[in-house]
């Protein structure tokens, strides 16, 4: 039986199994930003943003940049260029600098890794890292909790080149704390062999179609999981209330309680859809385009209801130990001809002005994929989880933890 793919994955149009690069051993689960229609969706030009919530004032620790020529950054898995073992970008970066990058990808979920950092935070003491990337409602939290040093743009003078509709973000208004690294979708992804050649395009189907009953899972990201749900009901993602909430809650519960769902997970749940031990998912987009290298039957789709819309952003924690060190390596990414050197391996769309043009130049055919410069049609289903207030957050996430550890 013949399978439907969306066009959008579709591995003959990727350009990125080159043979000057290595193909990604591990799997991030972050993609696309940096399109004007994509970049709007996460800030209107015209309309100011919502307040933000009061931020307590960060600790600060003695900088040693100009003494110890380090940066210690965490990132999530396989979120950069690599060839050979090598990450030839943060390479060219200490040959220029002096510094040394040590690169942990140690980031597989947002919760998992402030769960990791907190108590160091609370107790005023430093993480061990210089730089990290958070996804847009993390760093509102972090924001809030006082646990993010300002950025000093002198440092970082190419942020001129963050795209404007990026530039004032409900989260952080005028980028005074964070910076944009990449961006993504969530979407379903499904293996046909245990599909029964099955195309999954809704999450009517994948959370109630008896074919997949205890061969589906969803994401530990609650925004993505849940706002899979709630876009499905019809509900906008820029209004949704806590009724709304409670109801979609309900639907996934529903769900588990029959065994239709087997677990919820970060980034590992690549290796069970490879396998088909997981029939469908919910994934997110570069994931998948990563395991279609080499299981090109998998199927991926964003609905046609709506799918989520991220970004993952530079911030600089409190009593961070090389703070000028940190802002000169993301001054370094912001140069578009650096960006492009990672676009072209990762396939995702930068939010610096551009990246477009330096990638046409080394390969025009990126140009035309979709993945890095979205059509108008695909943003138009895209839509961003509203900002919730602490008290939201924390209703929230209770009920989502209810459901995931439960």
């Amino acid at each position: 039986m013949a399978v439907d793919r969306d066009p959008m994955i579709d591995p003959q149009k990727l350009s990125f199994a080159r043979a000057a690069l290595s193909r990604r051993t591990a799997l991030t689960g972050l993609a696309a930003v940096g399109a004007a229609g994509l970049l709007t969706a996460c800030g209107t030009p015209g309309k100011s943003p919502s307040a933000p919530s009061a931020s307590k004032t960060p600790l600060v620790a003695p900088d040693l940049s100009d003494t110890e020529k380090v940066i210690n950054w965490s990132n999530w898995p396989a979120y950069m260029d690599v060839d050979g073992g090598k990450h030839p970008t943060l390479d060219a970066f200490t040959k220029q600098t002096g510094i040394k990058v040590k690169y942990n990808e140690d980031y597989n979920d947002n919760d998992e890794f402030f769960a990791k950092v907190r108590p160091l935070l609370e107790s005023g003491k430093d993480t061990g890292r210089d730089v990290w990337c958070s996804t847009d409602w993390m760093v509102a939290r972090l924001k809030r909790l006082g646990y993010l040093l300002p950025l000093d743009k002198a440092n970082i003078p190419n942020a001129a080149n963050l795209v404007d509709t990026l530039i004032n973000v409900e989260f952080d208004p005028g980028r005074m704390y964070s910076l944009p690294w990449q961006s993504g979708f969530a979407g379903i992804a499904y293996n046909p062999k245990s599909t029964g050649g099955k195309t999954v395009s809704t999450m009517d189907q994948l959370l109630h179609d008896p074919a997949l009953k205890g061969k589906v899972t969803l994401l530990t990201e609650m925004r993505d999981s849940v706002g899979l749900v709630l876009m499905e009901q019809g509900v906008s993602l820029a209004s949704v209330t806590a009724e709304q909430f409670a109801a979609a809650i309900q639907v996934i519960a529903d769900a588990k309680n029959s065994g239709q769902i087997k677990g919820f997970t970060g980034n590992d749940y690549t290796k069970p859809l490879a396998s088909g031990d997981t029939a469908a998912c919910v994934a997110w987009t570069g994931d998948v385009v990563q395991l279609r290298l080499d299981s090109p039957s998998l199927g991926f789709v964003l609905p046609e209801k709506g799918f989520t819309l991220w970004s993952d952003n530079f911030v600089i924690p409190a009593m961070a130990q090389h703070k000028k060190n940190a802002e000169k390596l993301m001054n370094y990414y912001y140069d578009p001809a650096v960006m492009a050197q990672v676009e072209a391996y990762v396939n995702y769309i930068a939010p610096v002005k551009g990246t477009k043009e330096a990638l046409v130049k080394t390969d025009p055919t990126m140009a035309n994929n979709d993945l890095i410069f979205p059509s108008d049609a695909t943003l138009a289903r895209a839509q961003v989880f509203r900002g919730l207030s602490a008290e939201e957050e924390t209703s929230f996430t209770r009920q989502f933890q209810a459901l995931v550890t439960g």
